[in-house]
């Protein structure tokens, strides 16, 4: 089983990545496919938006059919677009192939989650799902990473390297464990034990009542507005790669450096297994209580955000047209030296810890107040509402950025960009006190269907 859940965590993994690698080589791109800021950003929009939309239909199907006969397509699919990616010679040639990996990307969003969700008990359901969160916060760390750094000169060489990576995961996955629905599910224990399967699946007329019940309608909704910010955060490597440019250092170098202070920056993500574990306390207390850990941080975390925008480079010292293996030691003096540095990792590590208890127990509740053959399509749902903000928050803050750069030369236009975008996080925590008020009642309403279907699959088996 651990097997099983290792490689869930890479396919996971790997889909993040796939999403960070463009806007963290957006410098090179725009100077081998003679193309604009403006149109990469778009791309990267649409991408994301077409990524939410096939994760409604992946994860419909999921709850439908063969999961693991699904993921393994759409690992194929995106492997196979992200390998196209790195063939393009123009921009067009760039959007299609990316607009293939977005495709199968969906897959891995809503399928795996569906499929992960029963390997873990509600007991400790957030600590676990704050692996699975964690995980796509490495993915688009590491993406970031690599990117940034073999992609300074040759964009090509990280894309080939992820479609590489993406068929190992699935080709492992082909020996992981198939579990089966509601597999850690209490109110099911008796009749797994008596070997009974739990054989319930979707059907299209039960459609009306996920998206009416009222933890549901709370929980979808709110990525629309969390993702819009969540969304512009994109751009952080761009904005803190043009920080670098201002201070005089070059392209390449600055694209280096950039990625490696992203990268660095977003340490405060790991936050997520303890913000987790302390929604999965706080849920023993309270049916309330996910909600609430989740309303708390993602505001809290606004005013730590804008100060790290605006937080300038000043005295930095690097050396201009390093390695990696030079700049990366030089980087790590500079955030323990450099008082500025220091300033903005700071911030960043505050701001990302309080976000971090988002997502685990956005997961969490999910699986709390849905059906095992739900969970997957009410995912998807989730995670195309969280794409059109995404995509939204991408999009427009690049087009702000672009828009307002002759007033406000870089850095500056996309510190003011992401500024205006976080504004959305105030909406999003409202939602998480609404889903406080309604979860309890669907909880109870699972757990209670969930108990009625376990006595009766399990008395034949007695008789």
């Amino acid at each position: 089983m651990l097997f099983t859940i290792v490689v869930f965590v890479s396919l996971a993994s790997l889909d993040n990545a796939a999403i960070a690698l463009i806007p963290s080589m957006v410098l090179p791109i725009r100077q081998a496919l003679d193309t604009s800021e403006t149109a990469l950003g778009l791309m990267t929009a649409l991408s994301i938006l077409v990524t939410a939309i096939s994760a409604a239909g992946w994860g419909y199907w999921g709850d439908r059919s063969d999961r693991k006969r699904l993921l393994l397509v759409g690992t194929l699919i995106w492997a196979t677009g992200a390998l196209a990616s790195a063939l393009a010679q123009t921009f067009w040639h760039l959007l299609a192939a990316q607009l293939v990996t977005a495709v199968g990307l969906g897959s891995i969003a809503s399928v795996g989650f569906a499929v992960i969700s029963d390997f873990v008990s509600p007991r400790r359901r957030g600590l676990a799902m704050s692996f699975w969160g964690l995980s796509q916060g490495v993915g688009g760390l590491v993406g970031g990473l690599v990117a940034s750094q073999l992609g300074a000169d040759d964009f090509r060489v990280p894309l080939v390297a992820l479609a590489a990576a993406g068929l190992l995961a699935g080709g492992l996955y082909l020996f992981a464990f198939d579990a089966p629905r509601g597999y850690k599910q209490p109110e099911l224990a008796r009749m797994a034990e008596q070997g009974v399967a739990y054989d319930y699946r979707i059907d299209r007329d039960q459609l009306p009542e996920l998206i009416t019940k009222r933890t549901n309608v709370w929980l979808v909704l709110q990525g629309l507005t969390a993702q819009v910010a969540y969304g512009s955060l994109i751009w952080v490597p761009l904005l803190y790669q043009e920080k670098i440019i201002a201070e005089g250092y070059g392209v390449a170098t600055a694209t280096r450096a950039g990625g490696l202070l992203a990268a660095i920056f977003q340490i405060g993500a790991l936050f997520s297994i303890l913000a987790g574990h302390i929604g999965d306390k706080a849920q023993l207390r309270t049916k309330r209580g996910r909600a609430i850990v989740s309303a708390i941080g993602i505001t809290g975390a606004i005013p730590f955000f804008l100060g790290f925008f605006y937080v300038p480079l000043r005295g930095l010292d690097v050396t201009e047209g390093a390695s990696s293996a030079t700049l990366i030691p030089e980087v790590l003096r500079e955030v323990a030296t450099n008082p500025w540095v220091a300033l903005a990792f700071g911030l960043s590590i505050l701001a990302l810890a309080l976000t971090s208890a988002d997502s685990p127990n956005w997961f969490a509740l999910i699986s709390d107040v849905n059906l095992p053959e739900h969970r997957g399509t009410v995912f998807g749902l989730g995670n195309l509402a969280n794409g059109i903000g995404r995509s939204a928050g991408n999009g427009m803050t690049a087009a702000l950025a672009s828009g307002i750069e002759r007033a406000l030369p870089p850095p500056m236009n996309w510190a003011v960009g992401l500024t205006v975008f976080q504004v959305f996080f105030l909406p999003t925590g409202w939602m998480y006190w609404k889903a406080a008020a309604t979860s309890p009642g669907d909880i109870d309403a699972t757990r209670r269907e969930l108990s009625r279907r376990g006595e009766a699959l399990a008395a034949p088996a007695e008789d």
